[in-house]
């Protein structure tokens, strides 16, 4: 069975953007070659990702373009990927398809052969998920900065849901990867 694993990068404060919509500047504060060789290990562990519509829309105007980190963007570009949403009627970055049903959708997926799904960004998608028991796994990079304000990545539940730790692995730009698995799957 495949997995679903969530995987961003979250301030000390439990921001995953600033105050304003892809405010990412934070990341700069943790990047280099640990962060970029996890970055390709998460690149051969998936075949699939999952965006919320609002992080495809900004992955999909970003990584086409791209610049720098060749390697990451080779494979954010080919590889497949899910955009859910209610809005899109296509989506015209490479090897993307809309969904509407994430719930339904990612069921069926995680049963059928392949390697896990990742989930970047996307908080409103993952808390939907998170309530529908689907994540496997939760990976975050902890930056060690408080922003003070910005969108943060969980949002508030009903009743509270234990996760246990799987693996803790501080960097040296001083951020710590994190990976947490719900209680009743670890």
């Amino acid at each position: 069975m495949r997995k679903l694993i969530i995987w961003n990068l979250m301030t000390l404060d439990g921001y995953f953007e600033g105050k304003t919509p892809w405010d990412l500047g934070f990341h700069e504060l943790v990047w280099g070659n640990e962060l970029r060789d996890y970055s390709l290990e998460i690149g051969r562990q998936t075949d699939l990702l999952v965006f919320g519509r609002k992080t495809y829309e900004g992955m999909a105007a970003y990584w086409p373009e791209a610049t720098n980190e060749t390697e990451i963007k080779e494979y954010m570009n080919t590889i497949a990927k899910i955009a859910v949403s209610r809005t899109l009627t296509h989506a015209d970055w490479n090897n993307t398809r809309v969904v509407r049903d994430p719930v339904s959708e990612l069921k069926t997926l995680k049963q059928q052969p392949g390697k896990d799904i990742f989930i970047f960004g996307s908080a409103e998608l993952c808390d939907s998920l998170l309530k529908a028991d689907l994540i496997d796994e939760i990976r975050l990079c902890l930056v060690p900065v408080v922003l003070g304000g910005g969108n943060p990545h969980f949002k508030p539940a009903e009743t509270p849901r234990p996760f246990t730790l799987l693996e803790s692995r501080p960097i040296k730009t001083g951020a710590v990867i994190l990976r947490y698995a719900p209680v009743d799957r670890a």
